[in-house]
């Protein structure tokens, strides 16, 4: 990192992204480079990641965990080093940064861990916006972007947020428009799912049952259509998930989540990308607060949230 001339002078960027939950998830074969193709719509939920990145003058990233984090994370080994995201993200912008400090990146965590919505990469995008602004690099969105896409499959959405297609790995994104609210809940659980054993599982599934699955290249147009026209009716015809029943196998308790759901009142209900968080879509606000309560008297963790919303956004910068 480059050395800061005359006296020193913290900052404190902060910063919130999203949450998110795959609407639809078309999984493709296994690639010879160990990767799958996916068709995805992605769509940014109210459920925010927090990250305060503060300059220091001593040089070096590290990284620690708000007391203000909504989630239990007395069980949840997250790592506070180069194997973290966010600490990825800012080592990454260092690098890209002629003005850059050291940074202590404090990550209020509120998404899921390990729950299929992508919480990390939201840490990620948060970190690259933070840190773009507190060593004022002056990278336009695309540029960000591109960092992002070195990150992983997902960070590139947090960033952007509101509804996208995914290609590719996932991280080839198309906007789409769909600015009408939907509402949802989702339920959260008290473990996590490891995304790649999630996706093994589905080879393992489809490899025994003699399924030949083709690349995809696309996502079903109506699903599309129902989120432009913020028909949640529409919408619940047309959810789908190719690792939900892989998610099932390997967390069985999920069925009767999604069982509880609509027998509560959702419209209908997926496992969100690998899970084990489940989205329950409902009609309107306060369908969606009460399904919440009545679940939780169910005793499960239950949020009502809506979406789209924007993508990481400075919320304060202040001087210390």
């Amino acid at each position: 990192m480059n050395a800061v001339r005359g006296r020193f002078a913290a900052r404190t960027v902060r910063v919130k992204a999203p949450g998110k939950i795959n609407v639809s998830l078309d999984v493709g074969p296994l690639r010879e480079d160990g990767y799958h193709s996916v068709a995805s719509v992605y769509l940014a939920v109210s459920l925010y990641e927090e990250v305060a990145a503060t300059s220091t003058a001593d040089g070096g990233i590290t990284v620690s965990i708000s007391p203000a984090s909504t989630l239990d994370l007395d069980d949840v080994d997250i790592p506070l080093d180069e194997r973290n995201l966010a600490y990825r993200a800012a080592a990454i912008m260092a690098d890209v940064s002629e003005h850059s400090t050291g940074v202590h990146l404090e990550i209020t965590k509120r998404v899921p861990v390990a729950g299929g919505m992508g919480g990390g990469s939201a840490d990620a995008a948060a970190t690259l916006v933070a840190c773009d602004a507190l060593w004022n690099s002056g990278l336009s969105r695309d540029e960000l972007a591109h960092l992002a896409a070195e990150l992983g499959a997902d960070v590139p959405f947090s960033l952007l947020g509101g509804t996208a297609v995914g290609l590719g790995v996932g991280d080839d994104l198309s906007p789409a428009l769909a600015k009408a609210q939907m509402d949802w809940v989702l339920v959260t659980a008290d473990y996590g799912l490891s995304t790649p054993e999630v996706f093994r599982k589905l080879d393992r599934l489809r490899l025994g049952e003699g399924v030949a699955v083709q690349e995809p290249s696309a996502v079903d147009p109506k699903i599309l259509q129902a989120l432009r026209s913020g028909d949640a009716d529409a919408l619940s015809r047309v959810l789908v998930n190719d690792l939900q029943r892989a998610s099932i196998e390997l967390a069985p308790g999920l069925r009767d989540t999604l069982g509880l759901g609509e027998s509560c009142g959702a419209i209908a209900g997926l496992v969100s990308g690998s899970g084990p968080t489940v989205a329950l879509l409902t009609h309107s606000p306060a369908a969606a607060a009460g399904l919440a309560e009545d679940l939780a008297h169910h005793g499960l963790n239950a949020l009502a949230v809506h979406g789209p919303v924007h993508g990481a956004r400075i919320i304060s910068d202040t001087l210390l």
